[in-house]
């Protein structure tokens, strides 16, 4: 392929727009993990972190959901009357393939499973107790329908059904994680589950894709969208009767590409389903060989401790959580902070908006779920309500942390398609150390975004807006046909690098 004409220097460029020569995508956050947990449990994570070979994000991030579903609907948080909030967190791990997300995640799932697994054992074996009850209810059944029949025939009363001849309902096997459950499947749990669960999924991009291949009734979307807030709901079963559950609280754990996200934000109709996620995208870390192991006896307490908490029951035996509320000085604080998250939405659109809008409550649940952390952990008693000092703790996490994060994932989709192209495009230009180019020769790149005319015309027609490059007459060939578009390119490309 020969090189495109060089054109000679001008210097009667105007700078280039701005928004053109920064990064596509925004850095990573530090997470403050010292000001967030204890030092045990911080020491915890570093180490799961290290032993995983991930970053500590993801193993945080985990942490937070898991922990949040363990507690479910046995304690809830309220600033004030009126508002009520679960301490479910969907924690969304974005990253390569090669960056650690499922170990991370499995730092903290493993436990779980583990605690899971005890109690399934138990409740296995009351069962076995059951089954043999059960076929002795059988039985008595049995024999009190034939006594039955014979009283009719005879004339006489019916003697009442025995209580043996009722066996009551089956144990429940505790489901304290489910991988791929069906909206179905995981109604069945929870109607007998009352505290919630906790959904994992390896890779998210399926299961949030599967969604939008729906419309009206056929969607799952509003189970998922009630299931974060923990608001009742009517699971409908074919051939079967519904099922009402009183408060639907599901936990939501996973990973997902990048590149897979990204097609996601640009489908998603921001029914607010997405933006209900916190988004973690740390930068990786280099490849090493651990060299410590996390203490195990320290999670596995912390789950014990978590899941001997319950609802409670009123005099009618009808359970709800337990809500703990928020003393006067957090309320002032979470006032404040409502100031500053309104200030934020003036500045922000799209999905980025839609997230912005839910963080009131996503902090009031975040400074619920770091309490019962620090008491699960043995570093404080167990929380009778919330202080300034827990939420402060929470919303700095928020401001300093989480809303960095969701900036840097949520970038493209607060940027207009043209405006990604043509950054895109400026990438190419300063990578092939282009001075002057036509279409033609970023489209024998066969770069995603720009290899069609389609999507390179807006892309060059932003750039050329931008002050970027310039469209400039070129001869017509002798034999005739049309010029080519040669764009020349601000020499400022090849020399800002922000």
């Amino acid at each position: 392929m020969n090189a495109p004409e060089p054109i000679p220097f001008t210097s009667d460029w105007p700078d280039p727009a701005p928004r053109f020569l920064r990064l596509e995508l925004p850095p990573a956050p530090t997470l403050p993990l010292r000001d967030a947990l204890g030092p045990n449990l911080a020491q915890w994570v570093e180490d799961a972190a290290q032993a995983k070979g991930a970053p500590l994000d993801y193993v945080f991030a985990a942490l937070l959901a898991v922990v949040g579903a363990t507690i479910g609907n046995t304690r809830w948080v309220s600033p004030w009357r009126g508002w009520e909030e679960p301490p479910i967190i969907w924690s969304m791990c974005i990253g390569l393939p090669s960056a650690g997300k499922s170990p991370a995640m499995d730092a903290v799932l493993q436990p779980l499973r583990h605690a899971e697994r005890s109690r399934r054992e138990a409740a296995e074996a009351e069962r076995q107790v059951w089954r043999g009850r059960a076929e002795l209810a059988k039985l008595a059944e049995a024999m009190w329908k034939e006594e039955a029949k014979a009283a009719i025939k005879a004339g006489d009363p019916p003697p009442e059904k025995p209580r043996e001849a009722d066996a009551g309902p089956p144990p429940h096997i505790p489901r304290l994680v489910v991988n791929d459950g069906t909206i179905e499947r995981l109604g069945a749990i929870l109607a007998q589950q009352p505290r919630g669960t906790l959904q994992t999924r390896d890779e998210l991009a399926g299961w949030l894709e599967g969604m939008q291949r729906y419309s009206g009734g056929g969607s799952d979307r509003p189970f998922w969208l009630e299931a974060y807030g923990g608001r009742g709901f009517t699971v409908e079963r074919m051939g079967r009767e519904a099922l009402t559950i009183d408060r639907l609280t599901i936990g939501v754990l996973g990973g997902i590409q990048p590149d897979r996200l990204k097609s996601l934000l640009f489908k998603s109709d921001d029914d607010g389903l997405l933006a209900r996620f916190l988004p973690i995208w740390p930068d990786p870390v280099p490849l090493r060989r651990p060299q410590i192991w996390e203490d195990e006896g320290l999670i596995d307490r912390i789950f014990a401790r978590l899941l001997a908490f319950d609802l409670v029951s009123d005099d009618d035996g009808e359970t709800s959580p337990f809500f703990i509320l928020f003393d006067e000085d957090a309320r002032e604080l979470m006032d404040d902070f409502r100031h500053s998250v309104r200030e934020w939405e003036a500045e922000a659109e799209g999905l980025l908006l839609s997230f912005i809008g839910k963080l009131p409550g996503l902090t009031a649940r975040l400074a619920l779920v770091l309490a019962f952390l620090d008491h699960a952990a043995g570093e404080a008693k167990e929380p009778g309500e919330i202080t300034a000092w827990e939420f402060g703790r929470a919303a700095h996490l928020v401001e300093s942390y989480f809303f960095p994060m969701a900036r840097r994932a949520y970038a493209d989709a607060s940027t207009p398609k043209s405006d990604l192209a043509a950054r895109r495009l400026v990438s190419i230009i300063r990578e092939q150390g282009w001075r002057s180019f036509t279409a033609r020769d970023v489209m024998r790149l066969d770069r995603a975004g720009l290899a069609r005319k389609a999507d390179l015309d807006p892309a060059l027609a932003a750039l050329e807006d931008g002050d970027c490059i310039r469209l400039v007459s070129t001869p017509a060939k002798p034999q005739g046909g049309r010029r080519r578009r040669l764009y020349a390119v601000n020499p400022a490309l090849h020399k800002r690098q922000s």
